[in-house]
């Protein structure tokens, strides 16, 4: 894969406009399937061949947390990261997160980290053609933020102005601040509501969870098509539903929130084709694994 062209991409027409919650009577949020899809087409190139996920950490969280009004059962939430591998490179969504921002998420409970497989993701992360995250948590930027390699992965990453300025103002915890002067070292991005980023990938803006979230759409060559929502949910329950969380330490945009909730149940009813990826519901993560939806581990 020549790395170039995934930012070398003519201006698309329809990224610059308006977005939907600008519009008179519109959602607070939505997002056209078909708009999507022509720009993940835009980018020139062969399509990604699959996708890997790896599972580097556990949070263990009664499910009542993930999805409102669910029972207060026993539920794991998967930290995760993905590698979408081409016939020559690869691109990862998300990055992991080093033991010490691990333990953030804990607060104060020791929960399960797996050295090995975090390992998996650092190798990943440094051979990855592009890096682009789903949003400035922890859990998902910090594996780039906090490395020891930050100046070789940083300007293959690609982050929104938005979660730049996030990271560098209002951070998630202390440990993942960014300086003036490592923000710059970033590939710094900004769009209105669709973006191409590589051949068969496009961006959604969807700021509910955070600012700066946004859906990461994926199509193979073999035209099984994938969107990557993120923290959208914590569990595929809550896509299901169109329930979202209830977890007192969370601040979300709750109409944006419901807009993409909803918007992600009809892909369900209407778009056999679409897996809908969680980046913490460990049922779903198992599910896929042995449908063969994604591969288990990183190449």
């Amino acid at each position: 894969m020549k790395a170039p062209y995934l930012f070398a991409v003519a201006l698309f027409a329809l990224a610059a406009a308006l977005p939907a919650s600008a519009q008179p009577g519109a959602q607070p949020w939505s997002a056209d399937l078909k708009v999507i899809r022509e720009a993940a087409r835009t980018t020139q190139g062969a399509l990604p061949l699959r996708i890997n996920v790896v599972k580097f950490a556990e949070s263990r969280r009664t499910k009542n947390f993930a999805v409102k009004g669910s029972p207060a059962e026993p539920s794991i939430q998967a930290r995760t990261a993905y590698q979408v591998v081409y016939a020559d490179g690869t691109v990862m969504i998300d990055s992991g997160m080093d033991l010490q921002v691990h333990r953030f998420f804990g607060r104060g409970v020791e929960e399960p980290y797996f050295p090995a497989e975090a390992q998996k993701v650092e190798r990943a992360l440094a051979s990855a053609k592009a890096i682009v995250m789903t949003h400035e948590h922890g859990d998902h930027i910090a594996g780039v933020i906090r490395s020891p390699a930050f100046a070789m992965l940083a300007p293959k990453t690609t982050v929104t102005r938005t979660q730049l300025q996030t990271l560098m103002t209002t951070p998630q915890m202390p440990e993942i601040t960014l300086s003036a002067e490592q923000g710059q070292r970033f590939n710094v991005i900004d769009y209105e509501t669709v973006r191409p980023f590589a051949p068969g990938m496009a961006l959604i803006k969807s700021s509910g969870h955070t600012p700066g979230s946004q859906m990461i759409y994926v199509v193979l060559q073999s035209g099984k098509e994938h969107v990557f929502a993120g923290d959208v949910a914590w569990h595929m329950d809550g896509v299901r539903s169109i329930r979202g969380k209830d977890a007192p330490w969370v601040t979300e945009n709750e109409p944006n929130m419901t807009a993409e909730l909803s918007w992600l149940n009809g892909l369900t009813r209407s778009e056999p084709n679409v897996a809908i990826v969680i980046s913490h519901d460990e049922d779903q993560r198992l599910q896929y694994i042995r449908e063969r939806v994604l591969g288990d581990g990183f190449e």
